[in-house]
């Protein structure tokens, strides 16, 4: 996990939501390590050019950080709506 102090609504979530950032960047075609899925943002950030390394990338524009994470959480947010639509659906269906 990255030097951020995450907080989730509901205790002991952590990883629970590491597990699916994991599997959702997986499915979005990235190699992503179970051990360490944050490490994908190095994976992401290559695709997009920007010369993101690991350590201290305090040369990085607010912009381009923003790019890879937008682009990681927005394909977590993605799928998390659609798992929320299934939801909806097989219930109406019972």
């Amino acid at each position: 996990m990255s030097r951020r102090n995450r907080k989730y609504a509901v205790p002991g979530a952590n990883q629970g939501m590491q597990s699916f950032k994991a599997e959702v960047m997986r499915r979005e075609g990235y190699n992503v390590d179970s051990e360490r899925p944050d490490d994908v943002k190095y994976e992401v950030a290559k695709e997009l050019g920007v010369p993101m390394e690991h350590g201290y990338n305090g040369h990085l524009s607010t912009e381009s950080v923003g790019q890879i994470g937008g682009k990681i959480g927005g394909s977590m947010v993605r799928e998390m709506i659609r798992l929320a639509q299934q939801q909806l659906v097989d219930r109406e269906g019972q």
